[in-house]
């Protein structure tokens, strides 16, 4: 007796309107008795042609001493008709199934796909692989003593039973907004990623979540594994900037630390512990009310609320709302974000916690908590399944929604939304007031963490909103990671996305539009300042460190000479120059210097103590650091010579922070 694996029929994939998004196709597979086939290598020869396949691996199939082998799974309808047409004894065809996506790559991170033995690897195929795989049949063949089919034999098949199909809560219409508007952002931005997730927050049913880059199911193996094996949308951590400010005024709005009428006095930054924090707006916003501060993204005015909230009171909303825990999605690979621990926070921490920075996110987390200020304060466990029916359709599990916790009261909710409605009205968001809805929400601009600090250059642009602004139907995150050109504030880049998405869905799910609603006067422009530099001075420095310092703080190097280390730079250090000017480095040594055993000290000022150490030790010399931060003097003067093994004292001091408008 001999038994061949038949794979059962794969469920079916819908989204929640009914439309296919994935199905399973029959295909034959070819497989071989390898005792049975005659003359071996005349066989490999014409079955390697036959599929598409290499001589020599079809060869070691047949020669492999086991009863059964796979030559080829999932072949082309003209491949298994050659095959068919050779008559070659031991050698036949089993149908199979191969996973479909209708859609393409519309969703592909919610999807994923499913391998070869018709197991989800990765995505929904994965996490409901049970349901959906079903369960396998096999033929039966009754062989004699040496293996040869018995005539008038009865071969018994015993059929597979079909997965179970799966109803999600996407609806491909508005995954193809997204999907569209993804594009858009990867043509006019090039970022490294970017993601968009809408969400009815009154039920935490995900209606549409995409990214980019993204792949093809079908065509999996042809994409980079980064590409396909994380999804940015729960797996992405970044400070999330200004779109916390949603959760610091939740919070405080709820426990009464501040009231919309509260006044507030900026004077273009705000003292916390040793450091100093400005306000994107040079000179401050002078008098405001909570209001107004919340309208122009001020962040002294929510450091100080978030002061008042306390370290405590803010750890609970926090977590609260779900930050530092994964938001339960049904989808593998969700990451949790970064949080300070609470034992371990400060008032600085609390301060920069409150606009955004030194806390972590992922796309999922933010949605899923924001979601709650706009049906009422309850927490949602956000769903992507519907429910699961069976081949002829009848409903086996349905899902419903799930309610975490009450995070805020009713009351504060309502408040809360009135806000974010005026920061699309009178604020940084008016780009993405939505005509005949309206909208509400908050933009947010957030610097990349990098080696030693922010990196140079480097942002997040984002917007978390809601509409229409009266009652919201869609909460909608736009997430841009590190755009490229002159644009990446979260006004420029997310907010008129929102706005897109938001329209085309409202109009899509047939919700009436308000009638004489007031518009924005105008809309948010921000222009940015010509940023000067002072070029730092790089003399003595090992040159890939030089290139290092410079790049990061937004200039252009050219290299001159050979060597290992820059004796000369233009502009020299000091020098007042506009971002993205061009610095030469000449590596050319001046006759007479170099003399041996002696090192010319470099000046470090305004590098952290990693970087520093890592110059004088290519040097030959030796740090010891005083205090943290950034350098600010150093006991040996820049230019001086000194013997190797030299070790330089240099202190460091906390830098002011500099934070992003919106």
């Amino acid at each position: 007796m001999r038994d061949v694996p038949v794979d059962a029929r794969r469920g079916n994939v819908y989204d929640r309107n009914g439309n296919e998004l994935v199905t399973s196709i029959s295909v034959d597979s070819a497989y071989a008795f390898p005792p049975q086939v005659e003359n071996k290598e005349e066989a490999a020869a014409r079955i390697a042609e036959a599929l598409g396949m290499d001589k020599e691996d079809v060869y070691q199939k047949l020669t492999q001493n086991v009863g059964f082998v796979w030559l080829k799974r999932r072949i082309d309808y003209e491949s298994a008709q050659k095959l068919k047409a050779l008559k070659l004894n031991g050698v036949e065809l089993v149908e199979e199934n191969k996973r479909f996506y209708s859609q393409g790559s519309l969703a592909a991170h919610v999807l994923g796909f499913a391998g070869d033995d018709n197991q989800g690897l990765i995505g929904i195929e994965s996490v409901y692989d049970k349901e959906l795989r079903g369960s396998p049949g096999r033929i039966v063949i009754e062989k004699d003593a040496v293996g040869r089919d018995i005539p008038e034999a009865l071969h018994k098949f015993i059929p597979p039973v079909p997965g179970n199909n799966l109803v999600l809560t996407i609806d491909q219409t508005i995954q193809y907004f997204v999907e569209r508007e993804l594009d858009k952002i990867i043509e006019a931005h090039n970022p490294k990623l970017a993601v968009i997730i809408v969400m009815d927050p009154k039920t935490g049913e995900i209606l549409a979540m995409g990214n980019r880059p993204t792949f093809k199911p079908e065509d999996w193996r042809q994409y980079p594994q980064q590409v396909w094996d994380h999804n940015p949308g729960i797996w992405y951590n970044y400070e999330p900037g200004s779109t916390f400010k949603i959760i610091t005024a939740a919070s405080a709005l709820e426990e009464g630390a501040v009231r919309l009428n509260d006044t507030f006095y900026d004077p273009g930054y705000i003292k916390v512990a040793d450091r100093t924090i400005r306000c994107w707006q040079g000179g401050g916003h002078g008098s405001q009310t909570f209001v107004e501060v919340a309208q122009n993204s001020c962040n002294p005015g929510f450091i100080t609320v978030g002061l008042r909230l306390g370290t405590e009171k803010f750890y609970k909303y926090i977590n609260a709302f779900g930050f530092g825990h994964k938001s339960g999605i049904c989808l593998p690979g969700e990451e949790v974000g970064i949080l300070i621990p609470q034992k371990e926070a400060t008032d600085l921490d609390i301060a920069t916690m409150s606009i955004g920075q030194s806390i972590a996110v992922t796309p999922i987390q933010l949605i899923t908590a924001a979601s709650a200020v706009a049906n009422g304060g309850l927490l949602l466990r956000p769903s992507l399944v519907k429910a699961i029916t069976s081949e002829d359709g009848k409903v086996l599990q349905e899902f419903r929604p799930e309610t975490v916790r009450q995070v805020i009261s009713q009351n504060t909710a309502q408040t809360l939304m009135e806000l974010l409605t005026s920061v699309v009205q009178k604020g940084t968001g008016r780009n993405a007031f939505v005509d005949g809805y309206g909208a509400a929400g908050k933009t947010g601009t957030a610097q990349v963490v990098g080696s030693g600090g922010y990196a140079e250059g480097k942002y997040v642009a984002s917007f978390m909103g809601y509409a229409p602004a009266d009652d919201p139907r869609i909460s909608v995150l736009v997430m841009v990671a590190e755009p490229t050109g002159s644009s990446y504030f979260g006004s420029q880049v997310a907010a008129p996305v929102f706005k897109a998405v938001a329209q085309d869905t409202l109009r899509y799910l047939k919700v009436p539009e308000r009638p004489n609603l007031e518009k924005p006067k105008y809309p948010f422009v921000y222009d940015e300042p010509e940023v000067k530099l002072v070029v730092p001075n790089i003399v003595n420095y090992p040159v890939e460190d030089a290139r290092s310092v410079l790049v990061n703080n937004g200039l252009i190097v050219q290299i001159r000479g050979q060597g290992n280390i820059v004796y000369e730079q233009v502009p020299k250090g000091g020098a007042e120059v506009s971002r993205g000017t061009t610095v030469i480095l000449d590596l050319n040594q001046p006759p007479g210097t170099g003399e041996q055993g002696e090192v010319t000290v470099p000046d470090l000022k305004g590098l952290t103590i990693k970087e520093a150490g890592t110059i004088l030790e290519k040097l030959g010399l030796h740090l010891s650091p005083v205090g943290t931060g950034l350098a600010v003097r150093q006991e040996v003067a820049p230019g001086s010579k000194v013997a190797k093994d030299t070790t330089i004292t240099v202190e460091f001091e906390p830098p002011d922070i500099q934070v992003l408008h919106d």
